[in-house]
């Protein structure tokens, strides 16, 4: 049985974790991605299909690539990121299931069925997007995650050789600079959003 972690932890996950719109001037290394990525593969996804396909902006060739597909207001956040990710989502997550879900015939659930491997993609790359956030809290880092950009255009430039992969949402990444932050939005009391039955 788990214990609950500590409030240093949970401030730093949640409670005190913000969005960021800039950085301090501090790289983020290769290694640190490859450390988010081997945390967030372990949060859960249906039938562990694992659908996100990412692309890691780590140049500034690329963040200026993803910056001009942008929307206004978010060029110069992805420009001035120490890198930025494209959370994409594969349609054909299936083909990969006999080796990430072997103990059932998990892959001829999705033959056939495009429009449920749509629905599967976005929903299971959307929790993996929300397990990269978290990991890289946990690392020390901050994240900026948004929609705000053309996606076709996107899936186009990042995606062009794998149709069946498409962008979801993309994110900033980097030591976040309070100056850059704005007031906490609301966040209401249980009783509003939520029912007991």
């Amino acid at each position: 049985m788990n214990s609950p972690l500590g409030q240093a932890a949970l401030d730093q996950l949640f409670l005190e974790a913000r969005t960021y719109n800039g950085y301090y001037d501090k790289p983020v290394s290769v290694d640190q991605l490859h450390e988010i990525w081997d945390l967030m593969k372990m949060g859960p996804t249906s039938a562990n299909m694992l659908p996100a396909r990412l692309i890691w902006c780590h140049s500034q060739q690329s963040r200026d690539r993803l910056a001009n597909l942008s929307a206004e207001g978010n060029q110069d956040k992805i420009r001035k990121a120490p890198a930025a990710v494209i959370i994409g989502m594969d349609q054909n997550f299936h083909e990969h299931l006999p080796e990430l879900f072997p103990h059932a015939d998990a892959k001829s659930w999705f033959e056939g069925d495009p429009e449920a491997r749509k629905v599967h993609a976005m929903r299971n790359s959307s929790l993996q997007g929300a397990y990269f956030i978290l990991a890289a809290r946990a690392l020390g880092l901050d994240t900026g995650p948004m929609s705000g950009f053309d996606n076709d255009a996107v899936d186009k430039e990042f995606f062009g050789d794998q149709p069946h992969i498409k962008s979801n949402f993309i994110s900033t990444l980097g030591y976040g600079d309070p100056s850059t932050i704005f007031d906490r939005s609301p966040r209401p009391d249980f009783d509003k959003f939520n029912s007991l039955i």
